[in-house]
């Protein structure tokens, strides 16, 4: 069986631009070997077929939109866009066809026939060349006499006739013969602007009877049509047939198909009457018409040399085909039989052979349609319709041939075939030679059981379909809903990433509190994500919190084993507000190792959402390296954005039952009832026993006392506690972030009585003081800071908290940190033979400068 895919053979290659060429503009024309192509931009090309060799570039001042060639004159007409047409004389590029033969032009061909080396020059068309200039023409066709264009006006599109002069004259018209208006439809808006290039262009094509003759009697032009004489009459009137009159027709945009008869636009500027009943509208196929042709559906008698067409065809832009043809109904008369088909589109561009078939590109391919009337595809042996009529349906053959932008029939048809030239969309020139026994094999006759197999196999590959149709949905969807949640992830990243400085459109906010849960007192952290950003946190966020003991605050090795919780957030949105509780301490054991670090970080699980929208091949299911995953990640794939670190220090565990401080009840996990019990009936009066016990009850508290220049400290606190003096103020600042700093400041105490997590007592005391044995300039004030406590622990911890808040205000007191690490390793002697009373200090003023002195760190007692 032969193969019905049609044999392609490319002759050269032609520069677009990037996307490739877009269909309306390109043109492609041949006469005998020579070849005019332009791409819808400045230049034209002219090729020669059999040489294989480019032969001449023209370049115009505009964009081209259209070529007619009169090969009996052997002269170029061209529509540049804006400009309006150029006359090109084709002697000169006969001339040089035979120069560049005899200099060896063969060789210039390459191989895989694009255009040879050296170029051809690029010759600049002179602006005199221009024999009609009107930047308002749209279109044109040539009659060996006469010039018709198209010209769109502000509300209509109008037809003139100029006479063309004879060969040797000036090629300039004599002047305009007539003129007609062809429609009042509003134009295109995108045509209405002087600069904007219409989408589709006016299609005019002439067709006459046979034998007919031009308004002055010369041949009639090679791009015209002859139609039989019978259907001419039937199409244009008696008056067309007795002038025997080439008639337009003319194709526009909107759809209306109409026609002009030529002798009759010549006369009728002496002629009385409406100059509009000279159109005559044959149809609308109501989308922009882009070809006209006509073709042959009824074989020819023998004898017959002249082929007259038969039938008249127009395609619209989105595959509307309207046929006409001349038939006898059943009471014996001709009339036109006019049918609408509908075929594949869009249509980029069309052609018609001296056979039946029709030939229109789509972004799909190159099909292929006979209008001969034949049986139907179930049974061949059936026609519908009676004989010589048009076929009731048309079936497409696609020839595998993408994107084409313009078709062309050859001159040169092979005997009993088809051969076209057409430009691709990537600017490349070929043959194609469809066979037409092979372009649409006729099937066998079926009967009505093998019809009924087929139609259910039919239905069973629909179901099939259907299937996987659906499959292929959910997992577009999966993965819809997968990138928008990326999309989602990437906004939130950048907005917290950006937003370094000021407010975080995303924060967590942490307290600290003391509350009652199974009569056991326990210090409660809370957490509170606030979401002032236009995002919502949906399914796949969650809220990390990890909290790290000092004990491996301390010890970098042992961070691993912090403490993690990890709490969903689901549909938070703009504005939403989430609270988190979670119990610090003590444990069970009664011990609570202070200060604790809470950091909180937003995570999102790229496994939890992307992970069902992946295939097992797809790259991104492996999991990312684990160099990029923070310690405060859970274990799986995800993103990670801190939000905020807080360190909860004794003066923030501190509770004051003097105060009466009330207890907030908290949720939290149960106490053992054994352990609570017995705790509850201890002895009254019994003692706790360890080493803690006998200091505190033999031993007299321990006192560590921090002295800041008053100055400083004043300047350091602001206006933020006016009206109080100056030991309340440095009070309340140190208790600012513990649940009795408004008791604190309601009250202005400048002492207070507190009680650390384990039970052990913890005195504040805070007084302004005047140092004289440091400055020989005299007294300097100010502010002591006193902590005692019978826990040695419990006042490092203490000391630590207030010296961390003083490193805040001035951070360039670095040597605290090594003293504090001092003050919470060596025992209570160690401990004051290392810093000394007077810490070696030369003078007051080097202790006005740091803004800060350690002066005693020292028991009370012996």
């Amino acid at each position: 069986m032969a193969d019905p895919r049609p044999r392609v053979e490319y002759l050269a290659g032609f520069c677009c631009p990037l996307g490739g060429l877009a269909a309306g503009k390109p043109r492609v024309l041949c006469h005998g070997a020579e070849i005019f192509l332009s791409t819808g931009r400045e230049l034209v090309y002219v090729y020669d077929r059999e040489g294989r060799l480019l032969i001449a570039v023209y370049k115009f001042p505009g964009q081209v939109w259209h070529l007619e060639l009169l090969a009996l004159h052997k002269v170029l007409y061209v529509l540049c866009a804006q400009s309006g047409i150029y006359c090109l004389s084709l002697d000169q590029t006969t001339r040089s066809v035979s120069r560049d033969k005899e200099d060896g032009g063969d060789d210039q061909d390459s191989d895989d026939g694009q255009v040879g080396e050296p170029p051809v020059p690029v010759i600049h068309v002179d602006p005199e060349s221009c024999v009609l200039p009107d930047a308002s023409l749209h279109a044109f066709t040539v009659l060996d006499d006469a010039l018709i264009t198209l010209a769109l006006g502000p509300t209509q599109w109008k037809m003139q006739l100029f006479e063309r002069p004879s060969p040797g004259e000036d090629p300039r018209p004599r002047g305009q013969i007539g003129e007609v208006d062809l429609s009042t439809c509003t134009p295109p808006a995108e045509s209405q602007g002087a600069s904007a290039a219409p989408c589709f262009l006016p299609v005019l094509c002439c067709a006459s009877p046979p034998g007919s003759r031009t308004p002055l009697g010369h041949s009639w032009s090679s791009e015209g049509v002859m139609l039989e004489g019978a259907l001419f009459g039937l199409l244009f009137g008696a008056d067309a047939a007795l002038l025997e009159s080439p008639v337009v027709l003319c194709g526009l945009p909107d759809g209306q198909l109409c026609c002009v008869i030529i002798k009759t636009l010549v006369t009728s500027t002496s002629a009385l009457g409406d100059p509009k009943a000279l159109v005559k509208i044959l149809h609308h196929l109501e989308e922009p018409v882009v070809f006209i042709g006509a073709l042959r559906t009824e074989p020819l008698a023998e004898d017959v040399e002249d082929i007259h067409c038969d039938c008249l065809v127009a395609l619209g832009h989105h595959g509307r085909t309207l046929a006409i043809k001349a038939s006898w109904d059943e009471a014996g008369h001709l009339v036109p039989e006019l049918r609408e088909y509908s075929v594949p589109g869009p249509v980029l561009c069309a052609a018609c052979d001296r056979s039946s078939h029709v030939y229109h590109s789509t972004s799909a391919g190159l099909c292929v349609v006979n209008l001969a009337q034949e049986g139907s595809p179930l049974d061949p042996t059936e026609s519908d319709g009676a004989p010589g009529s048009l076929p009731p349906l048309l079936y497409p053959d696609n020839l595998g041939i993408c994107s084409l932008v313009t078709l062309c029939v050859s001159s040169s048809v092979p005997e009993g075939g088809a051969e076209l030239l057409a430009l691709s969309a990537k600017g490349r020139l070929m043959i194609c030679r469809p066979d037409p026994h092979d372009e649409a094999p006729q099937p066998s006759r079926v009967t009505s059981a093998k019809a009924g197999q087929k139609i259910k196999q039919l239905l069973s590959g629909i179901g099939t379909v259907s299937e996987r149709v659906s499959s292929l949905k959910k997992a577009v969807d999966q993965r819809d809903k997968a990138l928008t949640c990326l999309n989602e992830v990437m906004n939130v990243s950048c907005a917290l990433l950006s937003s370094r400085e000021g407010p975080r459109p995303i924060s967590c906010t942490i307290s600290t509190t003391w509350s009652r849960l199974q009569l056991q007192d326990v210090l409660v952290a809370t957490c509170l994500l606030e979401n002032s950003s236009g995002f919502s946190l949906d399914r796949g966020w969650a809220l990390c919190i990890q909290v790290l003991r000092s004990s491996q605050a301390l010890d970098l090795d042992s961070a691993g084993s912090a403490v993690t919780y990890t709490i969903p957030v689901d549909q938070l949105g703009p504005g939403g507000r989430r609270e988190v509780t979670l119990p610090l301490g003590p444990g069970e054991d009664g011990a609570l190792d202070l200060p604790v670090t809470v950091s909180c970080a937003l995570f999102y699980s790229l496994r939890e959402v992307v992970g069902s929208a992946l295939t097992p091949r797809d790259p991104f299911k492996d999991p990312p390296s684990a160099e990029c995953t923070p310690i405060v990640l859970p274990e799986q794939d995800g993103v990670c954005l801190p939000l905020s670190e807080h360190t909860v220090d004794m003066l923030q565990g501190l509770r004051f039952p003097s105060l009466g401080v009330p207890y907030t009840q908290a949720l939290g996990p149960a106490r053992d009832p054994i352990h609570t019990f017995l705790g509850t009936c201890r002895v009254p009066g019994s003692q706790p026993a360890g080493p803690e016990s006998l200091r505190a009850k033999y031993l007299p508290p321990s006192v560590a006392t921090i002295k800041v220049s008053a100055e400083l400290l004043r300047a350091a606190l602001g206006d933020s506690h006016a009206g109080v003096s100056l030991g309340c103020a440095t009070l309340q600042w140190l208790l600012a972030e513990n649940a009795a700093a408004d008791i604190v400041k309601a009250q202005a105490l400048s002492s207070v009585q507190g009680v650390a997590p384990d039970g052990t007592d913890v005195h504040l005391i805070i007084r302004e003081v005047a140092v004289t044995d440091l400055c020989p300039a005299g007294p300097v004030q100010a502010v002591e800071i006193q902590v005692e406590s019978s826990s040695l622990a419990n006042l490092c911890r203490a000391h630590h908290a207030i010296v961390g808040r003083l490193q805040v205000c001035w951070p360039s007191w670095a040597c605290l940190g090594s003293l504090c690490g001092v003050v919470g390793t060596q025992d209570l002697g160690g401990l004051a033979s290392c810093l000394g009373l007077q810490m070696s200090l030369a003078s007051w003023e080097v202790v006005r400068g740091l803004s800060l002195t350690l002066l005693a760190v020292a028991p009370s007692g012996p």
